[in-house]
C-alpha cells in the first residue's frame, strides 16, 4: 500500500482515467467471480479481494461471488479424525463428510466472505443452492478414466441439473452482492457437494454474464516454455488440449471456462489470486494479469 503514496498526483489521475473506458463498457453488466486458492486464505489478499468486489459494485458492475473451500474442508475433516479420500481428483463425499462440507462452506467460509465484504463497505448476502431453489442437482456419475465400463461412487457429489437465478437477480437489483456456496439439492431434498468452478461457469451462463473471473494459484494458462498466454480464443484452447499444454488441475477449470465462453459469456479470465488487486488490474486496466479466453 505504501507504494501508492509515492505516486505523483498526475500519474494517479492517469491511472484513474485509464479505467474510465472499462467502467463505461461494463457498467450495468454482471460478472461472476470464482473465489478460491491463496486469495481466500491470506488475510491481506482477503481484504484486497473484498475491496475489489465493492469497488466494482460502486462503479455500476454487478459482481456475483462463488467460493470454494477445499483447504478449509480438509482441516475440518482432520479435526474430526477423518481422512479425505479422492477418486480422479474428486472428493469422495459420504453423509458425514457432506455434513462437514455444509457447515464449513455455508457456515464458516461463506459468512467470512460476507463479513469482509461488509468491512470493505459493501453489502453481501450468503446463499446456498437451496436458497430460492438456486441449484438443483443429481448424483454425479463418474466414469473411470481408463475403463468406461467402470463407474466410481463418489457419494454426495453433484452434477447440476438446473440453475434458477431468480434469487440472485433479485439481490443484484437491490444492490446486494450475492455470495454463493457450491452446494446443490436433489429431488429428495438431499445435499450435493459441487465443484465451485462448475457452479461459477454454469451460473455465468445462466445469468448471461459479461465475464467469468476465476481466481487461481497460477498466473494463468502457460505455454510449454512457461510463458503466460494472455489472450486466447476458444479455438486456440482446443489446440492446447490436443498437444497436452493444458493438463492436470487446469483441465476442469479450462473446460468450464470454455463452455462458458461458448455459451454467451463474452470473456473468461483466469487470473492469479496471489497478486494483490489482480481482479481490478485485469478488468479495469490495459494490463493483462492472467489469461483471457474470448468467446470468438
Amino acid at each position: 500500500m505504501n507504494d501508492v503514496l509515492h505516486i505523483a498526483p498526475r500519474d494517479k489521475a492517469e491511472i484513474l482515467a485509464q479505467a474510465l473506458p472499462y467502467i463505461r463498457r461494463f457498467h450495468g453488466k454482471t460478472m461472476v467471480i470464482k473465489y478460491g486458492g491463496n486469495a481466500m486464505t491470506d488475510p491481506a489478499l482477503q481484504a484486497d479481494f473484498a475491496e475489489d468486489v465493492v469497488l466494482l459494485k460502486l462503479v455500476g458492475i454487478n459482481p456475483v461471488v462463488v467460493h470454494g473451500g477445499g483447504p478449509q474442508i480438509e482441516q475440518a475433516l482432520k479435526r474430526l479424525g477423518k481422512q479425505g479420500q479422492f477418486i480422479q481428483g474428486m472428493r469422495v463425499t459420504d453423509a458425514e463428510t457432506m455434513e462437514v462440507v455444509e457447515w464449513v462452506l455455508a457456515g464458516e467460509v461463506q459468512q467470512d466472505i460476507v463479513g469482509f465484504i461488509h468491512s470493505a463497505g459493501g453489502q453481501a448476502v450468503g446463499l446456498t443452492g437451496r436458497d430460492g431453489g438456486l441449484i438443483r442437482a443429481r448424483k454425479l456419475k463418474m466414469v473411470d478414466n481408463k475403463d468406461p465400463n467402470i463407474e466410481h461412487d463418489v457419494g454426495q457429489v453433484g452434477d447440476i441439473v438446473e440453475i434458477n437465478p431468480g434469487v440472485v437477480k433479485a439481490l443484484l437489483e437491490d444492490n446486494f452482492i450475492p455470495v454463493v456456496s457450491p452446494i446443490g439439492f436433489g429431488d429428495e431434498n438431499e445435499s450435493y457437494n459441487i465443484n465451485a468452478d462448475v457452479v461459477a461457469s454454469k451460473l455465468a451462463q445462466t445469468l448471461q454474464a459479461e465475464k467469468l473471473v476465476l481466481l487461481t494459484n497460477t498466473p494463468g494458462v502457460l505455454d510449454k516454455s512457461g510463458q503466460l498466454l494472455t489472450d486466447l480464443t476458444a479455438k486456440e484452447i482446443d489446440g492446447l488440449f490436443a498437444d497436452g499444454t493444458i493438463s492436470g488441475g487446469m483441465l476442469p477449470k479450462i473446460a468450464g471456462a470454455l463452455e462458458a465462453a461458448r455459451s454467451g459469456v463474452n470473456a473468461v479470465h483466469i487470473i492469479d489470486g496471489r497478486v494483490p488487486h489482480a481482479m481490478l488490474l485485469e478488468i479495469l486496466t490495459d494490463q493483462a494479469y492472467g489469461t483471457m479466453i474470448r468467446s470468438h
